[in-house]
């Protein structure tokens, strides 16, 4: 389960990143705030 969560808290972050390149600031950072809350080393919604 750890697993899947550090990949979907990756895969949010990246799009987060992109989202903030593309000039979309609020889209991103929430996207960014997301990942980190869903990934196993931070603070994790599911733990």
């Amino acid at each position: 389960m750890g697993l899947i969560l550090w990949i979907i808290a990756v895969i949010l972050v990246v799009s987060g990143i992109v989202s903030l390149f593309r000039g979309q600031m609020i889209w991103g950072a929430a996207l960014i705030v997301l990942g980190l809350l869903v990934g196993p080393g931070g603070v994790s919604l599911f733990t």
